[in-house]
């Protein structure tokens, strides 16, 4: 019979795929579009909107300014999105901003990368998620207590389909996303031409007033800069996931970086197109909303019970007629859909990045461990725990968590940019060929706006944002770097420890090696393991056991006698009947005694074949082995005994951890 967690296993992560079975799971454009491109593409879900609730914080005077910094966000997003296609063209590996900036400004500044895109990979899945839920509870008003609950579901969700795989991710996710796409387009060519033909869409919201949060007073000179500049950072989040294509050209099939830097232009195209048409709808059909019901006015009195729709969810009901069309649902169904499979970008970069940096030796190395179904399976499990806690300790709240986002990918942004025009320079130092030549001007020139320009962002998100939540991203980014730090110091102390300078000297024969067998009982375990013992013909061999109970100890010493068993059996006295310190002291004290000689310890263990069953035996030899593990000069041997139920699961099939990656056949 098959095991019911193998079973378990298959159903959902899908059969074993071998290490030759790479190549298979490489990605077509039209597949890595939805996989690595769900995050800048679902963010017109509330770009706009989180540029409306930081102006209408001045009253309604200031909603004006919205097509000015839908205009700023969009020219950056075009900046950004030529500047990572040199990224991908000249760093095909994979490492994205993280190897663009090692390689040129110096591991340490790699370092600050690294950990502020593993920081906002994790705010992507935590913002994400949060946005699908709200545009989910938009729609059905009554699942909004269950709004953590959802969350965490849908985590698990993604984590799962992640684990099968980047190809079967990108299949499960591709008609999600492109459904979303096609139904907002549609949408914004309806609402555009019923603007035109004098038909224009009118949101639910657009009788509403809104009162200024700091009362009535206008806003003038620095605090309205202020206000502005806060509005667009709130927009700049349309723009992350823009690197994760970056990241993931290994996944593309050849020629690698021609496909990701189309991908990476169908992706910039296709979201500025829908963040201009969904902010130019906004502006149109009047959407009113604001951070605090009460602060709408013409509600009544229970201002607290409303429940505003999100800023898409008003456009489509304008659009389409009403919050009981066919289109009001199917825009509110694929955009809480792709704002979770959102999510999926980071479930891509972060294992990806991960990986990287544990291949460095920055992370742990399990981290660059691929599972069953070649997916980095560790990483995926990391960020799904990492951004669950999050969801839980901020309540699924997009409001509360859009303040730690976006930190993150313009450090990146800022450094990688940096990086690549120190790289151009270096580049033109040696480049002859006139046409390479001004090919390599212009993209320096286009690294340099970009550098400059996500800068400046960086600086305005720092400013607008850092009391309102964004210290907690620095600190995480901050504590994060460090202990990449930390790892690294520790791996290379150990790697040096483990060279060998001399192997001669290193693999010195030991002058004589004294084997022990210890004992419990006479019965075959034993028998074995002194069989064993002599065949690896020891110097000298010693029987070894703790008179826990003297009677029990005598009858054992007669036993010994009478089986005539030719090895010395030697009792060590125990008054406070421990076993583990007599014994560890005893071969401690012949390791002392003959520093040059090798004690090697064998040990009778049962080998079972239920879990429970490792409760009632091999405690003792555990915590023996546990002790003398530390002991300089001392081998512990473990000697197996297989017991009839361990037959039964070998007969059964099991496998250890990774048998089925190192090609081990099915028993």
């Amino acid at each position: 019979m098959i095991r019911i967690s193998e079973v378990a296993k298959r159903l959902m992560v899908g059969r074993a795929l071998r290490s030759s079975e790479m190549g298979e799971t490489l990605l077509p454009k039209r597949v890595a579009l939805p996989i690595f491109a769900s995050d800048p593409l679902s963010s017109v879900a509330y770009a706009t909107q989180e540029i409306l609730l930081v102006l209408t914080l001045g009253g309604m005077a200031y909603v004006h300014f919205t097509p000015w910094i839908a205009a700023a966000v969009v020219a950056l997003m075009t900046v950004v999105v030529l500047s990572y296609q040199q990224v991908v063209r000249a760093y095909p590996s994979g490492g994205g901003s993280y190897e663009v900036v090692s390689a040129n400004l110096g591991e340490g500044a790699g370092l600050v990368v690294g950990a502020a895109l593993l920081v906002d990979y994790v705010m992507t899945v935590a913002v994400s998620v949060a946005s699908g839920v709200d545009n989910i509870i938009s729609a059905v008003p009554q699942l909004h207590a269950q709004r953590v609950p959802m969350a965490l579901g849908f985590v698990a969700l993604l984590a799962v389909v992640n684990l099968r795989g980047v190809r079967e991710s990108g299949r499960a996710f591709a008609t999600p996303t492109y459904l979303f796409v096609s139904g907002v387009l549609i949408m914004i060519a309806t609402g555009l031409f019923r603007y035109l033909v004098g038909d224009a869409p009118v949101a639910e919201s657009s009788s509403y007033g809104i009162r200024p949060q700091e009362g009535d007073a206008q806003l003038a000179g620095a605090a309205l800069v202020l206000l502005v500049l806060r509005a667009f950072s709130n927009g700049c989040t349309a723009l992350t996931g823009v690197e994760a294509i970056s990241n993931g050209v290994p996944a593309f099939r050849k020629p690698k970086s021609r496909n990701a830097a189309i991908t990476l232009a169908v992706m910039g195209l296709i979201a500025i197109t829908m963040f201009v048409g969904v902010t130019t709808l906004a502006i149109v059909s009047k959407v009113h909303i604001a951070d605090d019901t009460c602060r709408l006015t013409g509600l009544g009195e229970d201002c607290s019970a409303y429940q505003q729709r999100t800023v898409i969810a008003q456009v489509a009901a304008a659009v389409f007629g009403g919050e009981r069309s066919v289109g009001f649902y199917y825009i509110q169904a694929a955009t809480a859909l792709v704002l979770v499979l959102a999510a999926n970008t980071a479930f891509n970069g972060f294992p990806l990045l991960s990986s990287v940096l544990a291949q460095r030796r920055y992370l742990p190395r399990q981290l660059h461990s691929r599972g069953d179904r070649l997916a980095f399976s560790n990483g995926i499990v990391a960020l799904a725990v990492t951004a669950g806690l999050l969801l839980w300790g901020f309540k699924a709240s997009v409001t509360a968590l859009i303040h730690l986002y976006i930190l993150g990918v313009f450090t990146s942004f800022t450094l990688s940019q940096t990086g690549m025009v120190r790289h151009w320079n270096q580049a033109l130092a040696t480049a002859s060929d006139p046409a390479l030549r001004r090919r390599q001007h212009i993209v320096r020139i286009i690294n340099a706006v970009g550098a400059v320009f996500t800068g400046l962002v960086l600086v305005v998100v720092l400013l607008t944002k850092f009391l309102d939540g964004a210290w907690l991203a620095v600190l995480a980014a901050g504590v994060l770097w460090l202990l990449m730090r930390v790892i690294r110091g520790r791996y290379d102390r150990t790697a040096a420890e483990l060279t060998s300078t001399d192997p001669h000297s290193d693999l010195t024969t030991p002058s004589r090696v004294l084997a022990i067998v210890l004992v419990s009982n006479v019965h075959k375990p034993t028998l074995r393991a002194l069989a064993y013992a002599r065949a690896s013909k020891p110097a000298r061999l010693e029987a070894l056991t703790v008179a826990v109970d003297h009677d029990e100890a005598l009858a054992l010493e007669d036993q010994w006698q009478r089986l005539g068993i030719d090895v010395p059996l030697k009792v060590l006295d125990s008054p406070y009947r421990e076993v583990t310190r007599p014994v560890v002291d005893y071969v401690r004290s012949l390791s002392r005694e003959s520093p040059r000689d090798m004690v090697g310890v064998y040990i009778p263990e049962y080998v079972v074949g239920r879990w429970w069953e490792n409760l009632l035996h091999n405690q003792s030899a555990l915590r023996i082995k546990a002790r003398l593990r530390f002991t300089p000069g001392v081998m512990v041997i473990s000697v197996p005994w297989q017991l009839i139920s361990s037959a039964r699961a070998d007969h059964h099939g099991a496998r250890a951890p990774g048998s089925v990656r190192r090609g081990e056949p099915p028993r």
